[in-house]
Parts: structure tokens; C-alpha cells; sequence
């Protein structure tokens, strides 16, 4: 279960040395990708650097990296060993994501990185790594409605919550997309506790280099947050251009606006388009991205929905679906040590889709089945675009099951 504050982590992290200084990023949207970024620009300045982000894709420790690769599995069991064996004797009753954040933290001191890119995991004010003694920056990002239950039911709420990752004397960039009243909110608490906030700026040599046109507004709008971040955290002479350039034109991020093919498990040649988009922000972002390419040579949109239970459907749906579209809907399987995530049943899904006005004979209940759900809509778009959408433990599902696939072959032609 979800159980935010800070008192469980704080008792786990006590003999953990925190050496390194850190990038805190909270947000609704695009703080995964602006830690991302982030690193890349870090790594290619030569800095050590570690990278938590949550939740994983397909294991549990592919959101800790070190130097943008991903931590060794043998490495990572070490450290979670240590730490599950502090909770247990401590009887401190940590909650899973505190588990992860100190096993994450054990990896860092371990490795002896130089700065680390942490991801809030929910929130920001209680989230457990809020617990990070050397932050050099602080990041916020768009900001929307999402998690109300526990972070409020207002905008405003939502933006005090997260604005609690700043720090007296830390600058804070502030993704200058943001509204007006999120804005208040973030500079009034910085006023509160002695700080300044950095508006993030597409004004730079950097950005220069680089082709807007090869970036959505969103992904140009979280570029230049973490430019700006590293402005602030990359204290030394030279500003290596020639190095980050590259570093961005050439990362790829899982399970954003990401091309796949599938043919592996459906036999389809034409790639499908994957995105984790979970709340009506990031699903504004994808119908644009759809509306705007894959629509134009095509009537109808075939997709593949997941969701988790409590998510704001009516809201994500309507600007993805157009009348003639066709939808399979699936549950993502139980997530890996956070039980408390639940997957809506299909039947919802497809309600919330016919009321969009789609008709029920284009609408496909794939149970838990997604090779089931992938074939049908194979099918269905005969060679038209491919969505697959709506959460990114859907995403988890499809990337595990095309790597499962992957190995079974490799393993047959060995």
C-alpha cells in the first residue's frame, strides 16, 4: 500500500552514506524524461552519475542506472538484501517504494557516483526521497491532475505538494509551460523558505543546435528544463556542446511516443506506436501526436487500453478516441512488490469507449490476455496505425513479453 512520509525511509537510510549531490525532479508529466535527459548530459560531461526513476519496466531494477546503464542485477539483489535485512531487524515496517528508494541509495553509495538524478515517486513533500541530504537543484515539471486521493483535489494543492522537494538556498527550474496559478503557488512557498525559482527557457546556445521540429512541444518543453537544471548543476568552466548534442539526439525513451515492432508476436510488419500516457495531461499530448501523424493517410485508429483502477477515464479516452476507432482492452498482470496497483476491468474500459461513441461491434474484451489483444487488433487495422496505450504497466507487459520472445528465438536457433 501507499503510505507517504518520511520517518520509515529516514530510519532505513541511517547508515547509508550520502556522498553524492543530487537532481530532485517532481511533476505530473515528462519528470522521467527530463531525468533522463539529465543523465545523459551528465554522463557525456563526464560525470558519475546514478538515475532512479519508478515504476520499472520490466525488472525491478531498471529504474536505477549508473552512467545511463542499467545496475547489474547481482549488484542491485546485494544492496536490496541489505536493506530488506535493516527493515526486518529494525522492525521498521518499510513500505515498498522505501525499499526500493534505500536499495536504490545503497547502489549509489556502493558505486560512488558523483551526482544523482532521482524522480519523485508520488508527490514530493512526503515521497521517500524527499530524504536526500546534498540536492543542487530542484526540478518541477508540468503539472496536472493526477493521485488526488493523495495529493489534493485542487491544482494548487497538487503544485504545494510537489514544491515541497525545494530546498532553502537550492534554485528550483520550473517548467515555464506551467499555468499561471501553478506558478503562484511554486514561487510563493520558494519566497516562504528562501529560494529562487528559474523559469526553464528554450533561449540557449544548446537548444540552438538542435532541430525543434525533431521534438513534440512537450519534449521540447522538457529539454529545456533539464538544460536548465544542468546549467545549475554543472559547476564546471566548460559547457562540453559538442558532447551533449549527441547525448540527446541519440536517447530513446521506453514507453514515450516509442515505435516498436511487434512482428515477433503477431507476424505485423508495419511498427505500433507505444505510450504510457495515464492521465488526461500526457493523454492530451498523445491524441495531438495522433491527430496530428498518424491520422492524416488513415480513417480509423486501432488501439490497445490498459488502465489502472481510479484513473480519471472519461477524461483520457476523449481526446484518443474518434468515432470508427477500434479498442481491444486488457488488465495488465499484477505488478512486481506494489500490490497496492490494481488494473481496471476491460468492461469499464470498453463502457467509457462506447460512450465516446464508438460502436460495440468494434470493441474487443481481451481478459487478461494480451498476446489475445495484440493479435485482434493486428487484424482489425489490417496494416493501419497501432496504438498501444493507457498505462505504462501496459507498457511493462508489452516490452517483457517481445523480450520473452526474443529469447525463446535466440534460444531455438542456438
Amino acid at each position: 500500500m501507499i503510505e507517504l512520509g518520511l520517518g520509515r525511509i529516514s530510519r532505513l537510510l541511517k547508515h547509508t552514506p550520502q556522498t553524492w549531490r543530487a537532481i530532485h525532479v517532481a511533476g505530473t508529466n515528462g519528470k522521467g524524461t527530463i531525468c533522463a535527459y539529465l543523465s545523459a548530459m551528465l554522463c557525456a560531461s563526464g560525470v558519475r552519475v546514478g538515475r532512479f526513476t519508478s515504476p520499472h519496466l520490466i525488472d525491478r531494477w531498471d529504474g536505477i542506472t549508473i552512467n545511463d546503464q542499467t545496475v547489474q542485477e547481482s549488484v542491485f539483489r546485494r544492496a536490496e538484501d541489505l536493506v530488506m535485512n535493516r527493515n526486518h531487524k529494525d522492525g521498521i515496517g518499510a513500505t515498498e517504494f522505501e525499499l526500493l528508494t534505500a536499495t536504490a541509495f545503497e547502489v549509489f553509495a556502493q558505486e560512488k557516483i558523483e551526482m544523482g538524478v532521482i524522480e519523485v515517486g508520488l508527490g514530493g513533500r512526503l515521497d521517500s526521497t524527499n530524504t536526500m541530504e546534498h540536492k543542487v537543484v530542484t526540478v518541477i515539471s508540468k503539472i496536472g491532475l493526477d493521485h488526488q486521493s493523495f495529493l489534493g483535489n485542487t491544482i494548487e494543492e497538487i503544485a504545494r505538494e510537489k514544491a515541497g522537494i525545494m530546498r532553502p538556498g537550492v534554485p528550483c527550474v520550473l517548467d515555464e509551460s506551467n499555468p499561471p496559478v501553478v506558478r503562484k503557488v511554486v514561487e510563493d512557498y520558494a519566497k516562504e523558505i528562501g529560494t529562487d525559482v528559474i523559469l526553464s527557457s528554450t533561449e540557449s546556445a544548446f537548444l540552438d543546435g538542435l532541430s525543434e521540429e525533431d521534438f513534440e512541444p512537450h519534449q521540447w518543453q522538457n529539454l529545456a528544463c533539464a538544460y536548465t537544471a544542468f546549467h545549475l548543476a554543472y559547476t564546471k568552466p566548460a559547457s562540453p556542446l559538442h558532447r551533449l548534442l549527441p547525448a540527446i539526439q541519440n536517447l530513446r525513451w521506453p514507453g514515450r511516443l516509442q515505435t516498436l515492432d511487434v512482428r515477433s508476436v503477431t507476424g505485423r510488419r508495419e511498427v505500433v506506436l507505444l505510450d504510457g500516457a495515464h492521465n488526461v495531461q500526457s493523454a492530451e499530448v498523445l491524441g495531438s501526436y495522433v491527430d496530428n501523424r498518424l491520422r492524416k493517410e488513415a480513417s480509423k485508429v486501432t488501439w490497445v487500453l490498459a488502465a489502472s483502477k481510479g484513473k480519471e477515464l472519461e477524461g483520457i479516452l476523449k481526446p484518443l478516441l474518434h468515432p470508427g476507432d477500434c479498442v481491444a482492452a486488457v488488465k495488465f498482470v499484477p505488478v512486481d512488490r506494489m500490490p497496492w496497483v490494481e488494473a481496471m476491468a476491460p468492461q469499464d474500459i470498453l463502457a467509457a469507449a462506447s460512450a465516446c461513441g464508438l460502436d460495440t461491434t468494434q470493441l474487443r474484451d481481451a481478459d487478461n490476455n494480451l498476446s489475445d489483444a495484440l493479435r485482434w487488433a493486428v487484424t482489425v487495422a489490417d496494416g493501419g496505425p497501432l496504438v498501444i496505450a493507457g498505462s505504462l504497466y501496459l507498457v511493462s507487459n508489452v516490452l517483457r513479453l517481445l523480450r520473452d520472445a526474443e529469447q525463446l528465438k535466440s534460444q531455438l536457433l542456438g
